[in-house]
């Protein structure tokens, strides 16, 4: 049949199935004949050969499926015909339909279109379209395959289905008679099982369905609620008993929080409620400290160097350990001592803490030192007495020595760092021995790199026998006094002892004419080595130890004079301090 293509060298692949008589190109492989269709007769077949040399075979005329065989017509035998082209295994277009080389090609059955309507697919083999068996279909019956001697291939494909074949009687009526290719081949036509579960009929009765349904929904809901019931439950329980195994490690009971008396915890006990905190502002500068309680009209014993920055216009607030606060005001200072005293007024249940006595005080003894370091109000460490009678001078920033301290003080290595200052250091009975004015640090305190001094184990403290003394002078007269001997000393000497000088301050004589050292014949340039029978190295500590006396006292000093060592005996006199 002519359908407008190429009729050049191209093979055809498939025709159009018309009515009536039906042409098509012949692939290059012999196809395979199925039981549906006459075998066709190999002697019927003529060969022709066009002007272009394409080989050319004509089909013989399409029969009804229910006709009877036509016979073979007598045809001289034709040379054999050889392929244009080498056999395709997997019978590719354009190259023709399967041959008995190749299997099958994964092609779908083509379907007869019905009249006046979309081509309807099969239903499943077997089934009703419901998933219930279908009552078998009348099939027509195949024609006889007449004895021409051939043989369809071994993969010749299985008989139609009883429900293709009733497809195709429904439909042979309205259509046109198919092609023999596709008669002959149908990869599809072993029965199948469909590819859903059978189930009832359309439109059957599901009212038990619904009803089990429902009772499911409703036991699944009642199964919720209990879980969830049980869950909230035992939440609760976890939370308030802390899990279902509760883990319980032993304890020591509650105690009443009873110390000793003499140890450190009973120590701070007693004495912090005496012990306060000084936050000073001055005009151009600030700092902190500590101070204690001396009696219970509110006077505070502290540093000088405490209260040094309120100047006279600065404001000093004192406040104690339970957190009270009260405004303080200098009641007198003395730089020598470095010591003040600090008054507040309009607070009560002030309570005293004890003065011991520092004559008492042995190396090794235990004390503990009450302070703010760094602003770390009601801070407490603990220590020894790690020496007695040890000269120090401290201060000295003016340059012109008047706020220059000098003290024969306890060192302890008890922790001091800034802002102790000022705080009691106390026995094992909580009773002041002294009064915490100085360390030694690693370094020389606040340096150009930002180094700042702390506790090493080196802490100075006052003699409480000597900043007793020199807080009643300050609270009775504003003023305390210095004993002295009456000469100036060369602090430029570098020699073991104290000597005097030459000459003194602005032209006067280095020996005081009627002082205590003119009356007990000291001269200019002897050299004091002992007093009290005890060593001197330096100027410096000569002073220490005579400001460890009072106005008044009587002192043994041994000097050298023109390589004679000499001993004398002196009244101490009474100069005012700063």
């Amino acid at each position: 049949m002519e359908d407008g293509k190429s009729t050049g060298p191209k093979a055809k692949w498939w025709s159009r199935p018309t009515p009536g008589r039906t042409t098509r190109t012949a692939p290059d492989e012999p196809s395979p004949v199925e039981d549906t269709a006459p075998a066709a007769d190999p002697t019927a077949m003529a060969a022709a050969v066009a002007d272009d040399g394409e080989s050319r075979t004509t089909a013989p005329e399409a029969q009804p499926v229910d006709a009877p065989p036509l016979p073979p017509a007598a045809v001289p035998p034709a040379r054999p015909m050889t392929p244009l082209h080498e056999p395709d295994q997997y019978s590719t277009p354009p190259y023709g339909g399967p041959g008995p080389w190749a299997p099958a090609p994964p092609v779908q059955r083509p379907v007869p279109t019905p009249a006046h309507g979309t081509p309807v697919p099969p239903q499943y083999a077997g089934t009703n379209g419901a998933g219930l068996p279908a009552p078998p279909a009348p099939t027509a019956p195949a024609p006889a395959q007449p004895a021409t001697g051939f043989a369809p291939p071994p993969h010749a494909p299985q008989p139609q289905q009883p429900q293709q074949a009733q497809l195709q009687a429904q439909h042979q009526s309205q259509s046109p008679a198919p092609s023999a290719q596709w008669l002959q081949y149908d990869p599809w036509g072993a029965p199948r099982q469909p590819l859903t579960n059978p189930g009832p009929p359309l439109g059957a009765d599901t009212g038990r369905r619904k009803s089990r349904r429902g009772s499911l929904l409703i036991g699944a809901v009642l199964l919720a609620l209990v879980a969830g019931g049980i869950g909230g439950g035992i939440g609760a329980y976890i939370e308030r008993n802390g899990g279902l195994t509760r883990v319980e490690l032993p304890q020591t009971g509650h105690s009443a929080g009873g110390r000793a008396p003499d140890s450190v915890a009973g120590i701070a006990a007693s004495a912090l409620p005496s012990v306060v905190t000084l936050h000073v502002t001055g005009a151009t500068e600030s700092g902190t400290g500590t101070g204690f309680v001396l009696d219970r009209s509110g006077h505070i014993l502290t540093n000088n160097h405490v209260v040094a920055p309120a100047g006279r216009g600065g404001e000093i607030t004192v406040t104690f350990s339970g957190g009270e606060t009260a405004r303080g005001e200098v009641v007198g200072k003395d730089s020598g001592y470095d010591l003040a005293v600090v008054k507040v007024t309009g607070v009560s249940g002030l309570k005293p803490l004890p003065l011991g006595n520092s004559d008492n005080v042995q190396v090794g003894d235990p004390v503990v030192a009450i302070g703010a370091p760094f602003d770390l109000s009601n801070t407490v460490t603990s220590g020894i007495i790690s020496a007695k009678d040890r000269p120090i001078t401290a201060g000295g920033e003016k340059g012109d020595g008047s706020d220059i301290s000098y003290v024969d003080a306890l060192q302890t290595d008890a922790p001091i760092n800034p802002g102790n200052s000022g705080g009691p250091l106390v026995d094992t009975d909580a009773h002041v021995i002294g009064i915490n004015s100085a360390i030694r640090a690693a370094d020389s305190g606040a340096s150009e790199e930002g180094g700042q001094a702390g506790s090493i184990g080196l802490g100075f403290a006052i003699p409480i026998n000597q900043g007793k003394r020199v807080a009643e002078e300050l609270i009775n007269t504003g003023k305390a006094t210095h004993p002295v001997i009456g000469v100036t000393l060369d602090m430029k000497y570098t020699g073991d002892g104290a000597r005097v000088g030459s000459k003194g301050a602005a032209g006067k004589p280095a020996v005081t004419p009627g002082g205590p050292g003119a009356k007990a014949g000291i001269r200019p340039g002897d050299v004091i080595t002992e007093v009290d029978g005890r060593r001197v190295h330096s100027g410096e500590e000569l002073i220490v130890k005579i400001r460890a006396h009072r106005p008044g006292d009587h002192l043994d000093l041994t000097l050298t004079r023109g390589g004679k060592d000499l001993s004398i005996s002196l009244t101490l006199g009474s100069a005012s301090g700063t």
